[in-house]
């Protein structure tokens, strides 16, 4: 069979309260879903369709409508879509519900949590073609804003996401995998739905980081992060100092053509000690490295997962009830997912698979109960044809055949992820669409169906860059403004309060202008809101100034330097008069810039600050870093792989 399995889940879908398998097939645009029988075996595949010419990706489960019922989140790299299935009472799920992550984003994972603390599930999209990841927060009726993207940098190949709590201040933070850059991401989350720009930790030149966890590995109470590295041929760990900074990262080898590209943690020999699992795409097998509990690792053991089968994603569960961790694997080759079941000495039997469809190319998969039957089910997203699919779970092990759902024409669905996103407490999926640029939600029933709701754009060739907040009409209603960078404008969207939106109103930022970032503040004192833009294209930034009801002056525009290339901007007072002044970082001549403000909407001449030959700063952030009462700037530094502190002294 061809159905080219990418990724793998474990969980009950039909409470039967045995664990069933998804799979993602990407090669026949569907997901399928193995019912778990309690004993090791599976019920034959039900598939759900993710869509024509959807490349269903990857694939993880969450209660998205708090109906306490498992959905499925599939992440459609063909369409550039996140795609949700909510679950029904029976394990079976809506139709998805599609929201768009821009055009050419291609995403390729997500992940599920509540980021803003308002009880309701949000999830994150790494958009590996347009080099960002979307925030997407979860609305009381069951619905999401539109995204809110945060740069991981020029061409990073984002890949990987993962959301935890890195520096101990009880606000969820996200790290990203940056295949192409060879670092990871850090978005440190302020509790609201908000993150700090990315501060990256390198994994070692070539690497290629393809997936991410975290995990205490050296017992000290405080997260690391591993990951997989597709060319170092192993696996990555970065011990944490507990305040969201890490040391440098340490590398543990599997072979140089093992070709890893997922990633796991859990305890598999009982020692109280965490250990990692991967997939070797290349091998055809997966590798456990045994923690020390120092965060060291020894004792690499090998698995085969089968000839040709290029297994892409892998999970950990208990799927039999034994008691005993089990793995399973989307076997994108063999177009099946894998089941390896744990014994008592803490190894595992010979690989048991379930067909996911001729094509399917299964690519990413998440475990829930999605039927409320206490038996875990399987969702799975298919690459190759465009489907969601839930296998769910029987009391022996076992899995029914799959229940498949469409993700849309072309999707390509690549990543899922679940939660309750309506509050219905029944459990909903969303998928990340890679080729049509959206995400796709599907609403988990009562009868194990899921609703496919309608999808959310991020407009046709926009390449959206940046977003901000604000309410800009001033009627205690937020709104939102983007920047487009491909049609070299900004748009302000008019919120109605309910989770909807208006109308909305585009303001030119000039000619091959390429807007890459966009930051809002009052400037001129009159109490509504301004914003300034930085134009990579033109080396600018443009300043729009509110007029007091819903629209903005024409532009006036800063030079930043010739081939300066400004890429991100901040406002704040930074020489303490006052009055606010704008910060610039400075890609192409690697400075930042600033302009002090006089009050009045506008500025002196820039003063620059060298960040290093070469260094090429990206992203700022700003602080009080040294507790002086003065505001620093801080930059990521994409030409050296580090973060730049300016102190400010007086």
């Amino acid at each position: 069979d061809l159905s080219f399995p990418t990724s793998v889940a474990v969980d009950d879908l039909n409470n039967d309260n045995e664990l069933d398998i998804i799979v993602a097939n990407s090669a026949t645009e569907n997901i399928g879903i193995l019912y778990g029988y309690g004993n090791g075996s599976f019920a034959s595949l039900n598939m759900y369709s993710t869509g024509v010419g959807s490349i269903p990706q990857a694939v993880t489960i969450g209660d998205f409508n708090n109906d306490k019922k498992v959905d499925i989140v599939v992440i459609d790299s063909g369409t550039d879509r996140i795609v949700t299935l909510i679950k029904y009472d029976t394990g079976s799920f809506r139709n998805q519900s599609t929201f768009s992550t821009g055009t050419d984003s291609a995403p390729s994972a997500v992940a599920v949590a509540d980021l803003n603390n308002d009880g309701w599930l949000d999830f994150v999209s790494a958009n590996s073609g347009s080099g960002n990841v979307g925030i997407f927060l979860g609305l009381s009726n069951g619905t999401f804003s539109n995204q809110t993207t945060y740069s991981t940098g020029i061409k990073p190949l984002t890949v990987a996401v993962t959301i935890v709590d890195l520096n101990n201040d009880s606000y969820l933070d996200i790290v990203a995998a940056n295949f192409w850059n060879d670092n990871v991401g850090i978005f440190l989350g302020y509790g609201n739905g908000t993150f700090t720009n990315q501060t990256t930790f390198n994994t070692s030149y070539f690497s290629r980081p393809s997936a991410v966890i975290s995990g205490d590995f050296n017992n000290d109470s405080r997260l690391d992060i591993a990951v997989s590295l597709e060319s170092s041929g192993g696996i990555g760990v970065l011990i944490g100092r507990g305040n969201g900074t890490f040391f440098d990262v340490v590398i543990y080898s599997i072979g140089s053509n093992a070709l890893p590209t997922s990633i796991a943690t859990s305890d598999f020999n009982n020692d109280n000690r965490l250990d990692i699992v991967v997939t070797n795409f290349n091998l055809g097998s997966i590798s456990i490295f045994y923690g020390n509990g120092d965060g060291s690792f020894s004792n690499l053991t090998n698995y085969t997962t089968g000839s040709n089968s290029q297994p892409s994603w892998i999970v950990v569960s208990d799927l039999n009830n034994d008691a005993i961790l089990d793995i399973a694997v989307a076997n994108f080759g063999t177009d099946n997912i894998g089941v390896f079941f744990g014994n008592v000495n803490h190894s595992f039997y010979d690989q048991i698979t379930f067909s996911t469809g001729y094509g399917s190319a299964p690519n990413a998969l998440v475990v829930e109960d999605f039927n409320d039957d206490n038996q875990l089910d399987i969702a799975f997203v298919n690459f190759g044809t465009n489907y969601l699919g839930v296998l769910l779970g029987c009391i022996n092990g076992t899995f029914f055949d799959p229940l498949t759902y469409s993700t849309g024409e072309n999707s390509q669905p690549v990543f899922l992820a679940v939660g309750d996103f309506n509050n219905d407490k029944r459990l909903d999926i969303v998928v990340a669409n890679s080729d049509t640029d959206n995400i796709g939600m599907f609403f988990g029933y009562s009868n194990e169906d899921f609703l496919k709701a309608p999808a959310y754009s991020t407009g046709s060739y926009s390449q959206v860059t940046s977003i901000a907040v604000g309410d800009f009409n001033n009627d205690t209603r937020l709104d939102v403004i983007i920047t487009n960078n491909a049609t070299n404008n900004v748009k302000v969207i008019f919120g109605s309060g309910y989770g909807t939106f208006l109308y909305d109103i585009t303001y030119s930022t000039g000619n091959d202008s390429q807007p890459s970032s966009v930051c809002v503040a009052d400037l001129n004192n009159d109490n509504r809101l301004d914003f300034v833009v930085a134009n990579s294209g033109i080396n600018t930034i443009s300043i729009f100034l509110s007029n007091g009801s819903d629209t903005f002056s024409n532009q006036i525009t800063y030079s930043t330097g010739v081939s300066s290339q400004p890429y991100s901007v901040v406002i704040l007072d930074f020489n303490n008069d006052t009055r606010l002044d704008i910060a610039v970082a400075s890609y192409g001549t690697s400075y930042i810039g600033v302009y002090f403000g006089y009050g009045n909407g506008s500025f002196m001449n820039q003063q620059i600050f060298s960040s290093g030959f070469n260094s090429h700063p990206f992203a700022l952030a700003v602080g009080d870093i040294d507790n002086n009462n003065l505001t620093d700037i801080i930059a990521t530094n994409n030409g050296y792989g580090n973060i730049d502190i300016l102190m400010k002294t007086c």
